[in-house]
């Protein structure tokens, strides 16, 4: 079987091809078109010898990451992507065009098992991991669909990132590193739902991300009706994770909070939520909940997401309502993932 070359870190990649006899500019001639031109092919190359590239071409591979749909909303140029992937799996992807640049949020897995009863993403459950090569995909295709640089990355598509977290500390080396994008890590957030050993874990790479934590609720109760992952993972625990990632790290939690209506989103939940965050360095983004077929959860109204935005403000909480891009198009994460798969377009 083929190695997947873009998986390969800069230094990694040196090593391989002085095995290979390779002079050391030949490396980075090959990482320069995979992580800056961004190549899909070898016989794109064209700044090697047709023998290095037959060499290359009988023994790697640059794993498949290949667009099948697009949807562009006529609201705010927001972009939804459907990739298919080299077994066939589909993942999905959004570009969302800012002022200060364009973001893209990515998927981490073909699916997910962690059950949050409001997400798209989660029906059907887990199929795999996603390689940092098919993940480090996603950012690459839509840069070249869109022509522009992306300057923030966001992993909160399909999937836990937590939960593929040998791939993920892959591609955010790859990502950030000098020699390819070279995108700041201080422009890429990661979310979980809470994997908390994992969250340990990740605070000792001492890196400059974002890490956004999915609370939804305020209370353990509350939290475990929303999250099944809560069962596994108390609430407390998890606060006192988020403060140890703090300490090792300098860097803010961003806590999401998806608010359903007649669920989570009354005076009481609110007064909860200032008690847990109000003696927090932390930033609180409220997300109206997209609604999906096949749950009965709906949004608040605007009303009611403001007033509750502006009882947490007049408590000294960080908090903003977040931004409804895309809103006339498949804008639920794994809505157009899922609506493909139930159409008869493939694997899921």
């Amino acid at each position: 079987m083929k190695k997947d070359i873009r998986v390969y870190t800069y230094e990694q990649l040196h090593r391989e091809m002085e095995i290979q006899g390779e002079k050391a500019f030949r490396a980075k001639q090959i990482y320069e078109w995979l992580h800056v031109k961004l190549a899909d092919s070898f016989s794109e190359m064209t700044n090697l010898s047709k023998e290095l590239r037959s060499q290359l071409e009988a023994s790697w591979q640059i794993a498949p990451v290949s667009m099948l749909e697009c949807q562009e909303s006529r609201l705010d140029g927001t972009r939804k992507f459907l990739f298919r992937l080299g077994d066939g799996n589909v993942v999905e992807s959004v570009l969302m065009p800012y002022k200060h640049g364009n973001s893209v949020c990515i998927s981490s897995q073909v699916g997910c098992r962690m059950g949050c009863r409001f997400c798209a993403s989660t029906i059907g459950g887990l199929e795999r991991n996603l390689t940092a090569s098919e993940m480090l995909g996603q950012v690459y295709q839509i840069q070249k669909q869109s022509g522009e640089r992306v300057s923030n990355v966001v992993v909160m598509g399909t999937g836990e990132p937590l939960d593929n977290y040998e791939n993920l500390l892959v591609f955010l080396q790859i990502l950030t590193g000098e020699h390819g994008l070279h995108i700041s890590q201080r422009n890429v957030t990661i979310s979980t739902c809470g994997i908390i050993p994992k969250m340990y874990e990740l605070a000792k790479e001492h890196l400059q991300i974002t890490l956004a934590i999915s609370l939804h609720g305020a209370t353990q109760e509350k939290r475990a009706q929303l999250m099944p992952i809560a069962n596994q993972y108390k609430l407390s625990d998890l606060l006192i994770a988020c403060d140890d990632y703090f300490r090792e790290t300098g860097r803010r939690i961003t806590f999401e909070y998806s608010l359903v209506h007649g669920i989570n989103d009354t005076e009481k939940d609110a007064e909860a939520l200032i008690f847990v965050l109000k003696e927090r360095n932390c930033h609180l983004n409220l997300i109206p909940v997209n609604p999906i077929k096949e749950r009965n959860f709906q949004k608040p109204d605007r009303k009611i997401a403001q007033n509750f935005k502006n009882k947490l403000e007049k408590s000294g909480i960080n908090v903003t309502i977040r931004r409804e891009m895309g809103a006339d198009i498949d804008g639920a994460c794994g809505q157009l993932r899922r609506s493909y798969v139930q159409n008869g377009g493939g694997k899921a």
